[in-house]
């Protein structure tokens, strides 16, 4: 099976991510879900999508879950029955959670694509990165500041948030692989740590409550 590739936070947080190559019969086999979660995965019209759904199965039982130690609230967010934190993400052929004893987390995979260069306005001051070198330096960063925010809105949970608005990503390099970010929404602030890496043309961000 292919486990991609394991990161541990710390002693008390951990990431693993999949790289989807097996076919939708080979993940589904000995995978029982939740009856939320099966109709879910019927009400995907993507087998890409359906297999995503399944490898995300395979990640929680190398993190020692099932799928009924899963639930989702009403926003859509999962959370364990232990009490412990979790957040997922997919994007084409690569997904990945991460959980955590102690701390809310967030994460978020996506691939750099140009698209991110047209809609950018919509969720950040572009202008700030506008000093990189080349298009392809502001797609790469630009996608880290998504997928910053992406991992954010995934913690916070709640509707209304908005990412050009409530949330800021303090500017960083490349090379740095972290910054910081706060969320200000209703004049309630919270201050959160960001790290990123890339990997294959995809992007890997998450983040963690401070």
């Amino acid at each position: 099976m292919p486990l991609y590739k394991i990161i541990t936070v710390n002693e008390k947080t951990s990431i693993a991510i999949w790289k989807v190559a097996e076919t939708l019969a080979e993940l589904t086999e000995g995978v029982q879900l939740t009856g939320h979660c099966e109709e879910r995965f019927k009400g995907m019209k993507s087998q890409l999508h359906q297999r995503a759904f399944m490898s995300i199965r395979h990640l929680l039982a190398q993190q020692g879950y099932v799928d009924h130690d899963m639930y989702y609230d009403d926003f859509g967010k999962p959370h364990l029955k232990d009490g412990n934190f979790i957040s997922i993400t997919h994007s084409y052929e690569f997904t990945a959670i991460i959980i955590s004893k102690t701390t809310p987390v967030g994460i978020d995979i996506e691939k750099q694509r140009e698209k991110i260069l047209k809609i950018a306005s919509k969720f950040t001051p572009i202008r700030e990165y506008r000093t990189l070198a080349n298009d392809d330096a502001v797609m790469r960063k630009l996608t880290i500041v998504w997928g910053a925010k992406e991992s954010l809105y995934k913690i916070y949970g709640v509707k209304g948030l908005s990412f050009l608005q409530h949330i800021n990503v303090a500017d960083f390099s490349f090379e740095d692989g972290h910054t910081t970010a706060t969320i200000n929404y209703h004049g309630k602030e919270s201050h959160y740590k960001v790290v990123f890496t890339e990997f294959e043309g995809f992007t890997c961000v998450y983040a963690l409550k401070e």
